[in-house]
């Protein structure tokens, strides 16, 4: 190129529009092309713009094809059909049950890896599997069952401390809602959160969980939208209960949420996955799975194991800023999770 060089502006004019494949080619242009006409170098640029395909196995414009037109990788699939009858339900409440989740459930025993199903008394209409239904399959796994919210629960503290409490420092708790939980899709607390599920090895072993690690440490300890809430309130112990505790009204702080933004990556990615290779009919598409064989569903399950841990490390953050806010240690902690497989 003599004196000249080839600039962004230049390729700009001749239809480069990426800023990545405009660096690559500026860098190859000053590479290997030192003593080539600029007009010359031009012209090969567009070329290779106008027809990457043809410069795949090039010596040294591989790198600039490749950018341009990355070879599509090529997706396998199976293709399945739904038994003709559904499998065995076993049914808690029937009577309170609503008919579409009923439906719902009949649909997601005539898959192949169906065994066995359940519903529970509280069970209605959910997406791809109902609310308060359960699933047992086959050596494989439904993203799209477990959910968007994976390992989503409720947990309780309970303190000792009177009921009077409640009414005579109203202000105080509503105060220290405020100031140490975070309510909403998105953002998270003011204040650093430290937990060891950070530490967890399991966020060095995909590109998704890598990725995902930064948006984890500044959501934790927070809570999601929708049903999701942290409130204080009033529990009445009976007598011989399980806890062990008098029998007496206490305060109580109870918590609903699940996995934020982690959860809600790894169950759009891996969803995305079984419906691309798990191909059903589209009544039942929502409702494809992994094999536990493969190393997706491998993936699936290692990512939403550490995200239920997450929930519950969120959990555990609410409940020990909300304590300490209040100057006060819980007498017991009652937790259970749901969105799980």
């Amino acid at each position: 190129m003599g004196k000249y060089s080839i600039k962004s502006k230049d390729l700009s004019k001749i239809g480069y529009r990426d800023d990545v494949a405009r660096g690559l080619a500026m860098n190859l242009a000053a590479r290997y092309f030192k003593h080539t006409p600029k007009e010359e170098v031009m012209k090969i640029l567009q070329e290779v713009l106008l027809q990457p395909e043809a410069y795949r196995e090039h010596p040294f414009l591989a790198p600039l094809a490749l950018k341009l037109a990355p070879p599509q990788k090529q997706k396998t699939f199976t293709a399945h059909t739904l038994l003709p009858t559904a499998g065995p339900v076993k049914t808690y409440g029937s009577q309170g049950i609503e008919a579409a989740a009923k439906k719902q459930m009949e649909l997601a025993m005539r898959l192949p890896v169906a065994v066995q199903g359940a519903l529970m008394p509280d069970a209605h209409a959910g997406f791809g599997l109902p609310i308060g239904g359960v699933l047992a399959v086959e050596n494989a796994v439904l993203p799209y069952a477990v959910g968007l919210d994976i390992g989503c629960r409720m947990a309780l503290s309970i303190f000792d401390l009177p009921e009077r409490y409640l009414q005579s420092n109203t202000y105080q708790l509503k105060q220290a809602l405020k100031e140490f939980t975070h309510l909403g899709i998105t953002g998270g607390l003011e204040f650093a959160q430290e937990h060891e599920v950070l530490d967890r090895k399991e966020f060095r072993q995909t590109e998704l969980l890598r990725k995902l690690h930064g948006k984890a440490m500044r959501q934790l300890g927070s809570s999601g939208g929708g049903n999701h809430f942290v409130e204080f309130g009033l529990i009445e112990m009976a007598q011989n209960n399980s806890l062990g505790l008098p029998a007496q009204t206490y305060v109580a702080l109870l918590s609903h949420s699940g996995s934020r933004g982690l959860g809600a990556a790894v169950a759009k990615h891996y969803t995305n996955l079984a419906v691309d290779t798990c191909k059903l009919p589209r009544e039942a598409q929502q409702l494809a799975w992994l094999s536990l064989d493969s190393e997706a569903g491998q993936e699936y399950w290692l990512s939403m194991n550490l995200a239920g841990d997450y929930a519950r490390a969120c959990h555990d953050r609410i409940h020990l800023n909300l304590a300490k806010a209040i100057g006060e240690k819980p007498l017991a902690r009652v937790e259970n999770h749901h969105n799980f497989a």
